[in-house]
């Protein structure tokens, strides 16, 4: 087949969809690819669409629930509280309860604050939390302590020295610990281990809930511990 490259119209400019190239050819240009199409299918070359389907798009993990999920999260009865679950090698705060027996006086009111919050954090996340995306690092089992005599009274003793904790858990239960009852008003907690004597003042930053896997949340040793 021969494609004839010295069409012209009769006022001998070149028809629309050609163009000059340097040396004073004239070159047609094809401008619509149906036109391309039926040429080749006029030569006997058949034409083929390329192949687009690569499989479905990854799934994103949205770490987000409706309205509806969020007011089923925690439980009717107990005490409103918030923990961070990691999704996404972040944290994220999620709604859960606490049983506290009315007229508990507070230091005793604060441990057992910390102990359900340290509960739900070790707990499976809900079907709908884990569809998500939602997980937690927390073993279970953990238990928290009061302050020694001589600890400031805001101080909590893990059943694990904190330092023996994975950076995810231990992300997690400082961030939840300082956002909450259990601790003081100042965005921090008082950790220590049931073992040993030191403690050590956490600070939950965002750097450690936008990845509570590199940085270690910051800390500073109490004196007289």
């Amino acid at each position: 087949m021969t494609i004839r490259r010295d069409i012209r119209t009769r006022d001998g400019r070149a028809p629309r969809g050609e163009r000059a190239l340097p040396g004073g050819r004239g070159v047609r240009v094809l401008a619509a690819t149906g036109v391309l199409a039926g040429l080749l299918a006029g030569c006997g070359i058949r034409a083929t669409q390329v192949p687009t389907d690569f499989g479905p798009a990854p799934s994103m993990v949205p770490c987000e629930l409706s309205v509806s999920d969020i007011a089923t999260q925690a439980t009717p009865s107990g005490v409103p509280v918030e923990v961070f679950l990691l999704c996404s090698g972040a944290l994220v705060r999620v709604n859960r309860s606490v049983e506290v027996a009315e007229g508990t006086e507070e230091p005793r009111r604060r441990v057992v604050v910390a102990q359900g919050l340290l509960d739900a954090l070790a707990g499976n996340p809900s079907d709908v939390e884990d569809e998500a995306g939602y997980d937690t690092a927390v073993p279970s089992g953990l238990t928290v302590t009061g302050p020694r005599p001589g600890d400031p009274e805001d101080a909590l003793r893990l059943s694990t020295a904190p330092d023996a904790l994975p950076k995810y858990a231990l992300a997690q239960i400082v961030c939840t610990f300082a956002d909450s009852a259990a601790a003081g008003d100042n965005g921090s907690v008082v950790l220590g281990g049931t073992s040993a004597a030191t403690l050590r003042r956490y600070e939950c930053t965002p750097d450690v809930q936008s990845s509570p896997g590199t940085s270690t949340p910051p800390s500073t040793e109490v004196e007289g511990s």
